[in-house]
């Protein structure tokens, strides 16, 4: 946006600090994965003098060494923070996963930041852009999230700039394609023998100037009068765009007019327009090549980042109350305010420990003072709430693998926490004697089940600790003991986040899992009326047993339960033993009669009986009742209820018809469809949860990652002859392997 100087104002191996909300600038960096989002993370901290060589940091590593899963997986996983300096500001980057699997940590990005720069890679072709686009602006749009774009791969463009910058505008503009539009427009250099032309600098638009990296250095020049009929066509439109925004009324009047508009107006007014979320500017970047010491587009993104994004000052934070629920005004982004501060992630470091990294939204964060933890509503998830006070650690920036020590952390700015033990993300921060509450943001639900078991004997007592420690550092993992099916169940969000959690619970837990077939609940009914005897005679000596009564089972209508009912007449069973049929009958319901899932909405009438003065007790009816349940199943055609789901399906239009072909081909009953915005679709439809195991994985197949679905449990009901067949013949195979 400038002519700054090529000499970096950041100095290597330095902890940032930040000493005012106004010279922060938290950025997170959101696109699809392989945009090359953290290759733009080390391109930005080599130019601002953060690496001492490309993606080096000064004592050893790279900036993006963290996670040794995203080593060997080659892909970002988790949310990660690079702090740099550049002039007079702290520039906190949040290099945010690509995955849709992932998005969990994208949202805790987004809470942490003020501004998003949206990456898209134009080795992609212009469609696959937007499909793996899409959802990743919503997210951003949802929060409110000031956007920029920046363009990467264009040395090995499939689409070129001008065509990826119209995608865009279609894409992300939504009316008003005017709303995304280029601040440089790229200049290429000769074509080379592979048919590609490298990009060799950057024409500033607002400054008419050319700013060349061929050097490997960059250098301002004069641009080639032959095109500056195309600068200033590209000019003209992008300077209507931002005053198109501007709160001045008259600026496009003295525009229209003739009248030349100073660049500091335009630059002012294109800050508030991208703060606004209404104008999105959009930038080409590469990474420094051979001895290259900055990277093509790394000043100029700086640059926007510093001058043209909003400070915390201009973020309105988020609600807050007490613990108890009373509402209290909002923080202000005031260092010397009351503490709030949010948890945004949890990590564990094998040398430090656990790991928190926080947002100050108010007040100043200082190492050693004691801090009271609030949070934070996700009991079903396996995360207990939290209102105690704790003695917080150190204060540090992260780089890579190293924790550099920070004196403390003010309002607006991000740090890590040393030893929160009870803290966990999405919790908060505030004054021991004022402990305070924000309303947390939205974790994406977990659809995709993952059943465990320990490996052996010696995994099992680790299982449950690292289990715990998985679902602590992981909101968007839901931990289940179901007691239906006797499983531990983690849902996840999709088969890559799977994968992590598993090579996280062997890898840095030392717990070894297996994964084995996940359980549906499924429960057992008669399908007609029967009758059964249960008789219970033994002697052996000494006192026996006794007990002999004879039921009549009906079935009832769907979530009527176990009924039991006495008709006995004349005293056949005496009255005292009458609670123990009961007992016993109730029991067998729940272990079952056929393929043991429960018994359910049955009628169970006890008709007749007999008994006997000494050998008659209560055990001896219990086992008779149960024997007499047993014995009707055998008379009676016993059916197989199974859960069936109500799912919502939200689609763009053009996979509408695609998604409710899927669903059918699931036995699912397609209900109705409704408009969930412009462009997309919302098919409900009722689906047996047997048939939805895999279903987050396989939608993303078959809308292309543009689908997402939620699922509630609707009732149980009876499987056909054919599938419970198939269940029954894969039961008795598992009891006898």
């Amino acid at each position: 946006m400038g002519d700054k100087a090529n000499g970096h104002p950041g100095a290597a191996g330095r902890a940032t600090t930040a000493g005012r909300p106004s010279s922060v600038r938290n950025v997170a960096l959101v696109g699809h994965s392989g945009s090359g989002k953290t290759t733009l993370v080390e391109a930005l901290a080599l130019t601002a003098g953060a690496l001492t060589r490309a993606g080096r940091v000064e004592d050893g590593g790279t900036v993006s060494d963290y996670d040794e899963i995203e080593h060997r997986q080659q892909r970002s996983v988790q949310l990660s923070l690079v702090p740099l300096d550049w002039g007079e500001c702290k520039i906190n980057l949040l290099d945010t996963p690509g995955y849709a699997d992932f998005v969990g940590e994208l949202r805790a990005g987004l809470r942490a930041a003020d501004a998003a720069l949206f990456v898209v890679s134009a080795a992609q072709e212009a469609e696959a852009v937007a499909g793996s686009t899409r959802a990743m602006w919503e997210e951003c749009a949802a929060v409110g999230m000031p956007r920029a774009i920046v363009v990467t791969h264009l040395e090995t463009a499939r689409t070129g700039f001008e065509e990826l910058t119209r995608v865009c505008g279609g894409i992300f503009g939504g009316d008003d394609p005017d709303a995304v539009l280029p601040l440089y427009l790229p200049v290429f250099g000769a074509e080379g023998p592979d048919g590609h032309a490298p990009v060799t600098g950057l024409t500033g638009l607002l400054t008419r100037k050319i700013y060349d990296y061929s050097s490997g250095t960059r250098e301002v020049l004069a641009p080639d009068p032959a095109r500056l009929p195309l600068i200033d066509a590209a000019r003209d439109r992008l300077i209507e765009g931002i005053i198109a925004e501007s709160e001045d009324e008259t600026l496009m009047e003295r525009y229209l007019g003739g009248a030349e508009i100073d660049e500091r107006t335009l630059v002012d007014d294109l800050e508030k327009a991208v703060a606004r979320g209404v104008f999105h500017p959009v930038l080409a970047a590469a990474p420094a090549a051979g001895g290259a010491r900055q990277g093509l587009g790394t000043v100029e993104l700086l640059e926007l980042i510093t001058r043209g994004f909003p400070t915390p000052l201009e973020r309105r934070a988020p609600e807050v109350t007490t613990p108890r629920g009373s509402e209290r005004p909002r923080p202000s982004c005031d260092p010397g305010g009351p503490l709030v501060a949010e948890v945004v992630k949890t990590a564990s470091d094998p040398y430090v420990g656990r790991l928190s990294l926080v947002r100050v939204f108010s007040g100043t964060l200082r190492p050693d003072e004691t801090v009271h933890v609030s949070g934070h509503g996700l009991a079903d998830r396996g995360h207990e709430d939290h209102d105690v006070d704790e003695r917080i650690g150190a204060l540090s920036a992260p780089f890579g693998k190293q924790q550099r020590i920070l004196d403390s952390c003010v309002a607006g700015d991000l740090a890590c926490v040393a030893r929160l033990s009870h803290a966990e993300t999405g919790d908060t921060l505030s004054a021991r004697d004022d402990p305070l509450l924000m309303r947390p943001w939205t974790m994406p639900d977990p659809l995709l089940p993952l059943a465990v078991e320990a490996h052996s004997t010696s995994d099992e007592d680790k299982l449950s600790q690292g289990l715990a420690r998985l679902a602590a550092e992981d909101p968007t993992m839901r931990l289940e003991q179901n007691p239906a099916t006797r499983q531990v169940v983690l849902w996840c969000l999709g088969e890559a986040h799977m994968d992590v959690a598993l090579e996280r619970l062997r890898n840095r837990y030392g717990v070894q899992v297996d994964v084995v077939p996940h359980k549906v609940s499924l429960r057992e009914t008669f399908g007609e009326r029967a009758s059964g005897r249960g008789r219970l005679v033994k002697q052996s000596g000494g006192h026996g047993q006794f007990a002999i009564c004879e039921i009549e089972v009906d079935p009832l209508p769907a979530g009527s339960g176990v009924e039991f009912v006495d008709r006995v007449v004349g005293g056949a069973v005496p009255r005292q033993f009458i609670p123990a049929v009961e007992k016993g009958v109730r029991a067998q319901a729940a272990r079952g009669v056929a393929a043991g899932h429960p018994l359910v909405d049955v009628r169970v009438t006890l008709v007749d009986g007999k008994s006997h003065s000494v050998d008659s007790s209560d055990g001896a009816f219990q086992t008779a009742g149960a024997l007499a349940l047993r014995e009707a199943s055998e008379q009676a055609r016993i059916e197989l209820l199974e859960p069936v789901a109500t799912v919502e399906v939200v689609v763009p239009d053009e996979y509408v018809g695609a998604v409710m072909s899927d669903l059918s081909g699931r036995r699912g009953r397609v209900v109705g469809t409704d408009q969930a915005g412009a462009g997309r679709t919302a098919v409900r439809a009722e689906v047996p949860e047997i048939e939805i195991g895999r279903y987050a994985i396989d939608l993303r197949s078959v809308s292309h990652g543009t689908g997402r679905f939620s699922r509630s449990y609707a009732r149980h009901e009876a499987m056909p002859a054919h599938v419970a067949d198939r269940v029954r013949e894969n039961a008795a195979a598992e009891v006898v392997s």
